[in-house]
């Protein structure tokens, strides 16, 4: 008799009773960077916004790189205040992860969002989904606005 079982602890029944060994606790994460000027994606699960860290957009020699390229990642991660953000969200991610998944969450979306989507926020979303992967965790990472972004810029580079 399933009556009194919430949606969650059924599935996880389901999954103890009939899952390969190791599958119930798998969780899908998905980190995904966004622009503000384009909008907060409406699916994420827990929005971080980064917009306090400083901007390389105003860095001129390093404006037209992504946060997926060196000069601008560097730049990003190499700032105290980025060091000192990432392990508090490293910190609470880690702690939110085991509890998303006791409730039977199958997928979580994190989304880090900076003005424009194409600087701070990738390079945060890269270095969260490489700390997620270390951790053993199933986890893709996409920038969301990061082509729109650099359509925009007028001081696009050749690649």
């Amino acid at each position: 008799d399933t009556t009194q079982l919430s949606a969650a602890k059924l599935r996880g029944e389901l999954y103890r009773l009939f899952a390969e060994k190791g599958q119930q606790s798998r969780m899908s994460i998905n980190v995904v960077s966004f622009g503000y000027k384009y909008g907060v994606p409406l699916e994420a699960d827990l929005v971080f916004d980064v917009r306090f860290l400083p901007n390389p957009y105003y860095i001129k020699d390093i404006r037209a790189y992504t946060g997926l390229e060196a000069p601008v990642r560097d730049y990003v991660l190499g700032k105290e205040e980025t060091r000192e953000f990432l392990g508090h969200l490293y910190e609470l991610v880690d702690y939110l992860l085991p509890l998303y998944q006791r409730e039977g969450k199958r997928r979580l979306m994190i989304a880090v969002g900076c003005t424009g989507g194409a600087h701070r926020s990738v390079a945060i979303s890269e270095a969260l989904g490489a700390h997620l992967r270390a951790l053993g965790q199933t986890v893709s990472v996409t920038h969301r606005d990061i082509a729109i972004e650099e359509a925009s810029w007028p001081f696009r580079r050749a690649k």
